[in-house]
């Protein structure tokens, strides 16, 4: 996001503690402007001077979350409200907050909307839900929050991660030959190309402030929209001779949620996804070639965020707070 916000005029400073700044497969796009710093230890000095903030730090997915609910719940809640407390306090006008359709749950609507009651099943589903809520009670004339409510993300990027759906198809597609589909395969979900993700934040930066304050969207088109099943179909159609296998099994993954972009579509009528499933599988492959991608690689501690902060942890160089013990 930072690379292709600077391509496009803006003048970025990015913030992060760093966890994941060892786990790279492709080369960085671009360098930004940076400050490494944990997002709890924020101070006013930190948002001076910007006309908008971007908030996507997080302990960024369900079983991250469930480690340990102290961390999620300072990390993903607490410093959220710190830093919109901050950002107001320095004249921030615009504050994009990253949430998740994950807050839907196992949804029993065919297709959830922004409306639709949030039925979170874990610890970071429920941290995005009080965010949020936190979150619309601050928004004055001043102060405009969004809620950038994303489907599951894909696509090449530095820090490559295998733990999100086609891109862990896509892994073990291009390293076995074969995708292994542990559920029934008839969940959903909605996919959304991390560059498309980018390009969305920018026109929700861009937009009239009347037409966006204070609201959630679910950030996406319908057509976006998956079974499990489908997006497994779709790796081994892109990785020859790859092969699909279903071994079902008690206690896999069935969260399914459908989500209805209409009020995206209604609002941003302009907006074109250049991407799709299909496409962005392609595209994985292709890098997947061009780096020479192996099956250690595709299951190194590095690209799951879950082995790598076990790592970290088991290393010594986080304490048990999730906090760096040195510089």
């Amino acid at each position: 996001m930072s690379p292709h916000l600077v391509s496009e005029g803006y003048d970025v400073v990015g913030m992060d503690t760093g966890f994941f700044s060892e786990c790279t497969l492709v080369p960085d796009a671009g360098k930004v402007n940076s400050i490494k710093k944990d997002i709890r230890d924020l101070s006013p000095k930190d948002l001076e001077n910007f006309d908008a903030v971007i908030h996507l730090a997080a302990l960024s997915n369900d079983p991250i979350g469930n480690l340990n609910d102290t961390w999620t719940e300072e990390i993903n809640y607490q410093a959220s409200m710190k830093l919109a407390e901050l950002a107001r306090a320095a004249g921030v006008q615009r504050f994009l907050f990253s949430s998740s359709c994950i807050m839907y749950g196992a949804s029993n609507t065919l297709d959830v909307n922004e409306d639709s009651p949030l039925d979170p099943k874990t610890e970071y589903a429920r941290s995005k839900v009080k965010a949020e809520r936190a979150l619309f009670a601050m928004a004055d004339k001043k102060f405009s929050p969004v809620y950038i409510r994303n489907g599951t993300v894909y696509g090449v990027s530095p820090r490559m991660r295998f733990d999100t759906v086609l891109n862990d198809f896509m892994g073990s597609a291009a390293t076995t030959g074969k995708v292994v589909v542990h559920s029934n395969g008839k969940p959903w979900r909605p996919v959304m190309h991390v560059q498309d993700v980018a390009r969305y934040f920018q026109a929700m930066l861009e937009a009239p402030k009347e037409v966006i304050h204070n609201q959630a969207f679910n950030a996406g088109a319908n057509e976006l929209n998956h079974q499990i099943i489908e997006l497994a179909q779709i790796a081994v159609d892109t990785v020859p001779n790859a092969k699909l296998e279903m071994f079902p099994k008690p206690g896999a993954d069935q969260r399914t949620y459908k989500a209805d972009f209409g009020k995206f579509a209604k609002t941003f009528p302009n907006f074109k996804f250049k991407w799709n499933a299909r496409s962005g599988a392609a595209e994985l492959y292709e890098a997947f070639k061009r780096v020479g991608l192996k099956h250690s690689d595709y299951i190194d501690k590095k690209f799951t965020r879950l082995k790598w902060l076990h790592y970290l942890l088991d290393g010594g160089k986080l304490d048990n707070a999730l906090r760096w013990k040195t510089n």
